[in-house]
């Protein structure tokens, strides 16, 4: 099976799930380290969508100025610009196979995609 996962490597979470990924026998593992490689405005509405969640709920505020511009109240298409402008303000770290996709916060939320 084919993952992806979107991942920052200074984020204790995004290395926890990367390890489990990483132990899982025959995953084709595909690792994006989004904050040099965004994805696209149009990727985050379909990982959005198949984890069924909103951008809103996919959004960083710890570290970030997220509450300070609003985005907390913003509605989906100034949170998903704000995101595609600034891949910070990505809530991590996403994983998406064949069976959906999770923002793996707990990292252990990685299992209901394996």
């Amino acid at each position: 099976m084919k993952a992806t996962i979107w991942h920052n490597p200074n984020c204790g979470t995004s290395r926890n799930t990367l390890a489990r990924l990483q132990a899982e026998q025959g995953l084709d593992l595909e690792v994006i380290e989004y904050l040099k490689n965004p994805p696209s405005r149009d990727k985050l509405v379909q990982l959005y969508r198949d984890a069924g969640i909103t951008p809103r709920q996919g959004l960083r505020v710890r570290g970030t100025d997220a509450e300070e511009r609003g985005l907390t109240n913003a509605g989906d298409d100034a949170v998903l610009d704000a995101m595609a402008a600034d891949s910070r303000l990505l809530e991590r770290p996403l994983v998406e196979t064949k069976k959906g996709v999770r923002l793996c916060r707990p990292a252990e939320t990685v299992e209901e995609i394996l």
